[in-house]
């Protein structure tokens, strides 16, 4: 079985996974509202780094489940 496969059975199948690629979308989303300014005050460049480490566990747990799976 490979990774695509594993994924698409864990978008069905396991609420975990569905929740955490739901909110990993929200989260590239709003890096990319972000990164449309020119320019960031210090409060949003924080903010963007606390979102890029967020969007990173996500994947990593994400990655996990994938690999937890097989």
């Amino acid at each position: 079985m490979n990774k695509a496969e594993v994924i698409n059975i864990l978008r069905s199948k396991n609420e975990e996974y569905k929740k955490l690629e739901e909110e990993h979308k929200k989260l590239n989303q709003s890096l990319d509202e972000i990164s449309k300014k020119k320019y960031l005050s210090a409060e949003e460049e924080f903010n963007k780094k606390q979102l890029q480490k967020q969007k990173l566990q996500f994947k990593d747990r994400l990655a996990q489940l994938v690999m937890e799976y097989k």
